[in-house]
């Protein structure tokens, strides 16, 4: 059913490990153990929760949704002690995450990853995140949403192109807040501290206050201060340029538990019923995020160490009004969501393993003076400016529910601006050498960025029998993306004689499109002139099929076919081709089972997906990142969890996702005309069966807890296991050797806690065992440098501690243990 106006295996064995055949073994025994337990009087049996969901854009019961979806509720959110996004994603078998330190960093499902994404002039997201019914997906990543007052999470795997679009690719992540309660009051607090092992101190405030009104008015109101303490150590150190012989010593910057983050955050709701049939919801929510050092630490130094001797701090600002308005049109249900995002992230970063390499392996330092002449040390660091803006409306209508025949469709609309400030400095720069303007800038990006989306979408459902039903859907979209501004060197850095047309940019393309006269250029924002503008629009249409049988009211069998894609942009290097629309194709059978009277449920889903023309980003010239589209790949995988309600004191739950994902045609690097990606070539960069990086073939998770009586008060004990195995950082071969593989890891979380009447305390230890588990590796510029690959030889001799390169390694927080006091009236 895809139309788009751009245009366009073998199997491998899935890995085998014993938390597969473990956990396998539970979800099957636990399956058919409902054979003997069954014989107990159904009054006598514990129940599971029932958990309703909006996934489809209704509101239903979880086990009723035919598609692969996981929910952690209120009270598991509040048992997990679940924080922040990391502390969800790793619940979540379907999802692989790559953090980028506090406010940023990259999600992804079902193996649907390249590598590389989360710069600012990259590809969007492939998992879209929605707050309730707003999208709060910007350019490089989600919002980093503190988790408190939260009603539950969706994931929602697979595609979901036709209610979702653009940013739900591979998924679709929901945080579903609680909403004002006009019926009565209710207020409540927590305190927390924490301390990190090797580490510092942190410590959690939150609470928030329901307020009614009248009968059909109240509001709520959530705020929460938190400190994530530090454990990476700046160590003492110095670094010697070769060419120069200056030598860098970071004395002043050098401290214990370097990486600190302070957040404060509100959110302010209202509800206001208007009648028997109408509702209008407002929110404001704001949130800032003050972080001092570096989530990574340095490889060639030993886990959790770095040596940086440039600031390195985010100031991350975000604001969020939404509007949704609910009512009736005769029987038809009418719902209007609006959202206006804006936020702001001031942001240093150490940059020097980019001068410190090129100058042992090519003699750069050379070039970088002041002006008397005399050589400068030629260690970069980043000052960056990024300002985002998001407004997004929806308007849709669905038929009701209880009919043979329904509908739900609606138009959609947002548009994204991204103000791009990247400012790459030297120390003392001799001001020829300095962008125009920009003083002691060796390189500089001032560019804006715009994304607009919009789209008509609608899915029909029929039931044929009250057993058997037929949903067939559809998303109509046109995007356009632009981008343009300024980037590259000063006119004095980079001679303008005998210059290839390929590496014309900068201060040269001034000169070329303006004149030799400064003053005559127009500037852009402050820049010397805007270098390049360009666009890109795209359109096309997806589609998705699904078929749900019961058999009886709490079994269905389901199968799926469905379509979901991430829309093409212009290169950050505006010389460069634009690239294109991906696309993923989803083929799905599914089972959702509940047992015994609702004490067991056993889901889970097999799959099969075709990704076409993925885009893959690269550290380019200069390193500039550059996205390619590059070929095909397919993942194949089974993704099942178990809930159990052993006893009215114990319960447990379990899941897997098992994934055998690889490219299923050559990627060469290099594309012909019109952007699609060549694929027959002689030494291709990532052979057909190479298996796609980030995410593991397997990850699985196991939750038990039990509650009991201690006198007056009720006690409980809770262990969580977290499994993930072994995972490429790079599709490219030669890039994956030099950067290496992040190794499986074990993750135990355990609490133990009492409660009495309204009050509660709770004792938690995270990663008991200090498990070093590493999310993310990568190096500062192309790998082929900062990874100590040269073609030749270099020009001076490699110091014996970077022998290897020096690769970076973003890793889980070491073991915390912390203690929470909670109050609710």
């Amino acid at each position: 059913m895809r139309q788009t106006s751009t245009g366009n295996k073998r199997p491998r064995a899935m890995a085998r490990m014993p938390l597969t055949a473990a956990i396998c073994v539970a979800l099957g025994g636990m399956a058919f153990a409902g054979t003997a337990l069954a014989q107990q009087a159904e009054d006598e049996q514990p129940s599971l929760d029932t958990i309703t969901v909006t996934a489809q854009k209704r509101t239903e019961k979880a086990q009723d949704v035919p598609i692969s979806l996981n929910v952690i509720g209120q009270q598991q959110l509040d048992e997990l002690q679940v924080n922040d996004f990391e502390d969800y994603a790793k619940l979540l078998p379907s999802v692989s995450i790559t953090p980028l330190g506090p406010g940023f960093g990259q999600v992804y499902m079902r193996g649907v990853v390249s590598g590389g994404d989360g710069n600012h002039s990259a590809s969007a997201p492939s998992v879209g995140v929605y707050l309730d019914e707003q999208p709060i997906t910007t350019i490089q990543g989600a919002l980093d949403l503190h988790v408190y007052d939260i009603e539950r999470v969706e994931a929602l795997s697979g595609p979901q192109g036709t209610l979702y679009g653009a940013s739900s690719e591979s998924g679709t992540l929901k945080i579903v807040t609680r909403k004002p309660d006009p019926s009565g009051f209710a207020a409540g607090y927590g305190l927390e501290a924490n301390s990190v092992n090797g580490g510092g101190i942190g410590h959690v405030a939150e609470g928030f206050v329901n307020i009614p009104m009248s009968d059909s008015a109240a509001i709520r109101l959530v705020g929460w201060q938190k400190r994530d303490a530090g454990w990476i150590d700046n160590v003492r150190g110095t670094r010697t340029y070769p060419t120069s012989g200056i030598v860098d010593d970071n004395f002043d910057r050098a401290r214990d538990d370097y990486n600190v983050a302070d957040t404060v955050g509100a959110r302010l709701a209202a509800r206001f019923d208007l009648g028997e049939h109408w509702t209008v919801t407002p929110t404001v929510m704001g949130q800032r995020q003050e972080s001092k050092g570096s989530w990574s630490y340095d490889t060639t130094i030993g886990r959790d160490k770095i040596m940086h001797a440039y600031p390195e701090s985010a100031d991350d600002r975000w604001t969020q009004a939404a509007l949704t308005v609910q009512g009736k049109i005769g029987n038809f249900d009418l719902t209007y969501a609006f959202a206006h995002l804006k936020r702001d992230v001031d942001s240093e970063s150490d940059y020097s393993d980019y001068g410190f390499w090129y100058d042992t392996l090519a003699g750069y330092g050379a070039y970088f003076y002041d002006d008397n002449g005399d050589l400068v040390n030629p260690a970069q660091y980043i000052q960056a400016k990024d300002g985002y803006r998001k407004t997004s409306h929806e308007l849709r209508i669905a038929s009701p529910q209880d009919q043979r025949f329904r509908f739900v469709g609606g138009l959609f609309w947002t548009q994204h601006f991204h103000d791009i400030e990247q400012r790459y400095r030297i120390d003392d720069l001799a001001s020829l050498l300095s962008v125009r303007g920009w003083e002691d800038t060796i390189w500089l990006t001032k560019q804006e960025r715009r994304d607009k989306d919009r789209a008509i979408f609608g899915e029909v459902s029929f039931d044929f029998t009250d057993k058997l039903t037929a949903t067939a859907g559809f998303r109509h979209f046109r995007n356009e993306n632009s981008l343009k501004g300024f980037f590259g060197f000063s006119d004095g850095y980079f001679p303008q004689t005998n210059q290839p047309v390929e590496r014309l940019y900068g201060q040269a393309a001034c000169i070329n499109r303006y004149g030799s006269d400064p003053n005559l250029w127009p500037s852009f924002n402050g820049a010397p002139c805007t270098v390049f503008d360009k666009t890109l629009t795209e359109k096309g249409t997806l589609g998705k099929f699904n078929l749900a049988y019961k058999p009886v009211s709490d079994k269905m069998l389901y199968f799926t076919w469905s379509e979901g894609y991430r829309p093409g942009g212009i290169n950050r290097r505006g010389i460069l081709p634009p690239y294109l629309t991906e696309y993923l194709t989803n083929y799905e059978v599914g089972w959702k089972t509940a047992w015994m009277g609702n004490r067991l449920t056993f889901n889970g889903a097999a799959f099969h997906q075709v990704w076409d023309d993925f885009q893959f980003p690269v550290l380019g010239l200069n390193g500039l990142t550059e996205i390619r589209n590059a070929n095909q790949a397919r993942i194949q995988g089974l993704e099942m969890d178990v809930n159990w309600a052993a006893t009215y004191n114990l319960k447990l739950s379990a899941g897997i996702g098992l994934y055998n994902a690889e490219l299923t045609e050559n990627y060469c690097g290099e594309i012909a005309a019109g952007g699609k990606p060549i694929t027959d070539c002689a030494s291709p960069l990532a052979p057909e069966g190479t298996r796609l990086p980030v995410t593991a073939d397997y990850k699985g998770n196991v939750n038990a807890r039990y509650t009991f009586d201690i006198g007056s008060f009720e006690a409980y004990w809770q262990g969580s296991f977290v499994y993930e195995g072994r995972r490429t950082s790079d599709l490219r071969l030669e890039e994956r050797d030099i950067l290496g593989s992040m190794p499986a890891y074990s993750l135990f979380d355990m609490s133990v806690g009492i409660r009495k009447d309204n009050w509660s305390v709770d004792l938690y230890i995270k990663n008991l065992f200090d498990e070093n588990a590493q999310y993310n590796r990568y190096v500062q510029c192309p790998e082929r440098v900062c990874g100590n690959r040269p073609d030749g030889l270099p020009v001076h001799p490699v110091p014996a501690q970077y022998a290897n390169g020096q690769v970076y390694a973003f890793g889980a927080q070491p073991r915390t243990i912390g203690i929470k006091f909670s109050q609710e009236f």
